[in-house]
């Protein structure tokens, strides 16, 4: 029985589908490429707003925009000034407008590779 599970998994994963999905998803972040590099020299470019209105260092601003892009938030730098906190909310909906396109392409290859595996499968 498990060795039935892990043979299919194993054609599963070296199958078409898994070369079909990282082909679809490299193609679509090579396309989706300008919007990501427009979204993140933004992030970083208001990020450096922020760190000199804060009076933090270069790094330390480059580092605070990603992780209030991401929304991770450690919380160790955080804005204190009001025009800040404003400029810190654009960050974070830059960062999810960005994560949602990385989904999307994600879910477009899966869908196309779902797709030309069953396409495959009902030939056979």
């Amino acid at each position: 029985m498990l060795d039935t599970v892990k043979r299919e998994a194993n054609e599963l994963l070296f199958s078409g589908l898994t070369i079909t999905f990282l082909r679809e998803f490299i193609y679509g972040l090579w396309l989706s490429l300008p919007l990501f590099l427009s979204l993140a020299v933004i992030i970083v470019g208001l990020g450096l707003i922020v760190g000199k209105k804060e009076s933090w260092s270069p790094f330390d601003s480059f580092y605070w925009s990603f992780v209030t892009a991401t929304t991770v938030g450690y919380g160790d730098l955080r804005p204190v000034r009001r025009a800040s906190r404003i400029i810190a909310i654009a960050i974070a909906l830059l960062g999810l407008t960005m994560t949602g396109i990385l989904v999307a392409v994600a879910v477009h290859a899966g869908t196309i590779a779902l797709a030309a595996h069953d396409a495959a499968a009902n030939t056979r």
